[in-house]
Parts: C-alpha cells; structure tokens; sequence
C-alpha cells in the first residue's frame, strides 16, 4: 500500500516574520529538511504546498512535487485543501500530513504514524501530556469531507475531532519533538 506524504509550507510567517519554509537549517532550508523527512520515512510521492515566496524557495531547493497555493493566506485550510487535490492524482491509499515548522520530526515518527494505512485509517501523533500533533494520516476515503473542514487556519483538526475513537493516537514523544518555530527566539536558536 502506497502512502504519500504532504508537506505544508506556504504560510508568510507572520510572527516569524518571514516564511518558515525559508528559515536555514543545518545547511539547508528547513523545507528542504522537512521534506526530505517524508522522503526518508518511505513517503510516495511526497508533495509541497507553497505560497508565500514560493519563486525564492523553489530558486532554493531541489523540492519533490510542488504545488502552489494562490490563496496561501487565507490559511492552512486552503493549502491543506491544494494538497489532498494533488495527491489524489496518485495511486496513495493514505496521505502523511505534516508542517514545515517541526525541525524535531523524524522519519520514525512518520512511520509510525503510518503504520499499517489503508483507505480507512485515521491517525495523529501524540506527544507529552496527550497533546495531539502532526504528523496526522489520513485514509483517501476521509480526503473530501477533510477538504470541505479544512477552513482558515483550521486543517483537519475538526474532522479529526468529529471522528472520536475511530483516530488512532499515536505516541511519538519518545522518537520525535513536536516543537514549532513561530517565533524568531525559537528560529535564532535553529542550527544554521
């Protein structure tokens, strides 16, 4: 079974003050890190949603499938929505959702997230305390009614919500860190 992977990186970074995608990390983008994240956990295809100074990361990076998104600032919901569009071209049982920002991500985290995907599934990572996170799996039979929740900066997290007990919650506090760079406190202190 096929599963593909999402990358969300369009945002403007309005705390950040400017777009996460272009933030240097360990050598590279982090775009360039996060993508390569899914790529390394067995992702096919891996898509990247852009937006804000999409021409300057693409001119940056070697990124797999990139689709733009006009409307990147209306929110995560709007690219959210051009991503599940691309990916659904594909033979993907189940997609991998996760953000740009999560320089802690890892492939087994991804992973283990992924496990066992079928058309069906519905999966989020946790970390401590129970917090819910990404990555997030998605069976292909829940990509419309995600698209059709998926609204300002609201992803899936309402879909997921109104699904209760059929989302499988996936501890990855002990493989992964699911801290976000929103704040350029939190970005200085990035490995460059």
């Amino acid at each position: 079974m096929v599963t593909a992977g999402l990358l969300l990186a369009a945002g403007g970074g309005r705390r950040l003050g400017m777009p996460k995608a272009l933030l240097p990390y360990r050598g590279r983008l982090l775009v360039d890190h996060a993508a390569a994240i899914l790529t390394a956990a067995g992702c096919q295809p891996v898509v990247v949603v852009l937006g804000a100074q999409a021409d300057e990361v693409r001119s940056r990076t070697r990124l797999p499938g990139v689709v733009l998104n006009d409307d990147w600032a209306t929110g995560m919901g709007s690219s959210l929505r051009a991503g599940l569009s691309a990916v659904a071209a594909s033979p993907a049982v189940a997609v991998v959702v996760t953000l740009v920002d999560m320089p802690g991500l890892t492939p087994e985290a991804v992973r283990r997230v992924a496990l066992d995907a079928t058309v069906d599934s519905l999966a989020v990572a946790t970390y401590a305390d129970g917090r819910r996170g990404h990555p997030v799996l998605l069976g292909r039979q829940h990509w419309a009614g995600v698209a059709e929740a998926a609204t300002g900066d609201r992803g899936a997290r309402d879909y997921l919500r109104a699904q209760g007990e059929r989302v499988r919650l996936v501890p990855c506090a002990d493989i992964a860190d699911d801290t976000d760079v929103d704040l350029p406190e939190q970005a200085a202190r990035l490995p460059g």
